[in-house]
Parts: C-alpha cells; structure tokens; sequence
C-alpha cells in the first residue's frame, strides 16, 4: 500500500464519517416541520422493519405540518405505532388515509436542550475523523518503518492527511453553525 492508497482511503472513510453525522443533525427537531424528521424511521411493515420514506409520500405544506401519505394504507397504523414509539415527541392523527403530524414550536429550554445535543454530535464527529486521522498515520509510519518509503515522504503524506482532517473539521463547524443557528431561532 503506497501514501496515496492510504491517504484516498482515509479521505472515504471521512466521508462516510462526516455524511453519517450530517444524517443525525437533519433529524433534530427544530420547531420547522421537515420530512426529514421522520422519513429515516423505521416501521414495522409485514415483519420487515422499512424505512418510512419506503412506504410513504412524506411532505410539509407549512411550517408547523407534516403530512404522510402511505401508499398502503394497511400500512397506517403500523406508522403510528413506529411514530409514537420515536423520541420526536408528535402526535399522528390520521383520517384513514394520510397522517398529519403537527410540530408545536419549541420551548426555550428544549432549544438550549437541542443545542447542547448538536454541539454533543458534532464533537463526536470531530472525534471520528481523529480516529481516523490517526489510524492512517500510523499506516504511514509503518511504510517509512519498514522503509517502503523515505521519511521526506512520510511527512508529506502526514501533512497531507492533516489538511484533509483540516477540510472536513471546518465542514463539521460550517454544519454546526447553521444547525445551531436554526435550533436557537424563534
């Protein structure tokens, strides 16, 4: 395995790393309405747990609605149920045909609360690409310790590596900004 190998690796890894934390920071409340509150959810439908988005239309006509249509409609109340069951706290009604969930506006407490739980997720993230981060160096290490490579090109590589962990820290914080903004707003 060469420094490029390893490096292009390591930039995947921290891409999947980072897209899996911006998936956990769309589905924190804010007090707007947004499908991608629950379309992640899990329903329980013929045995299989599938994802919401799977078995229904989802949408938000306003701010403070999201409407569910299933395709099935056997399928409702096993989306309630999947609904009742997640921490968002919504209450489905349904006329047998579509599910309306109405999202209240959020207290002051609830936002600092949330805030909190952002800054939490993306600390984690932070934490992932360091993880990450130093398993790749370590890689490096070994090549110039087994004299794969010269010590010049370890340390390129180890530079290299620091700008990419650079790159995706300062999306994490750009993501962080604007959740947090969004969270903290009336």
């Amino acid at each position: 395995m060469t420094v490029k190998e390893i490096l292009h690796n390591t930039e995947e890894k921290m891409k999947k790393s980072f897209e899996s934390m911006n998936r956990e920071f769309h589905e924190v409340r804010t007090g707007r309405a947004s499908p991608s509150l629950v379309e992640g959810l899990h329903v329980d439908y013929y045995g299989t747990p599938t994802m919401l988005k799977q078995l229904a239309a989802i949408s938000a006509p306003d701010a403070h609605l999201i409407v569910i249509q299933p395709w099935d409609p056997t399928a409702i109340i096993e989306i309630e149920k999947a609904i009742a069951k997640s921490n968002l706290g919504l209450n489905p009604s349904n006329d047998g045909k579509i599910i309306r969930l109405s999202v209240p506006q959020l207290s002051k407490e609830r936002r600092l609360e949330l805030a909190k739980q952002i800054h939490k997720m993306s600390e984690d993230g932070r934490v992932s690409l360091r993880t990450i981060r130093r398993d790749a160096k370590e890689a490096v290490e070994r090549l110039e310790k087994d004299k794969f490579i010269s010590e010049d090109d370890k340390f390129r590589g180890i530079d290299e590596l620091q700008k990419t962990v650079d790159r995706y820290i300062a999306k994490i914080d750009e993501l962080l900004k604007g959740k947090e903004k969004e969270v903290l707003e009336f």
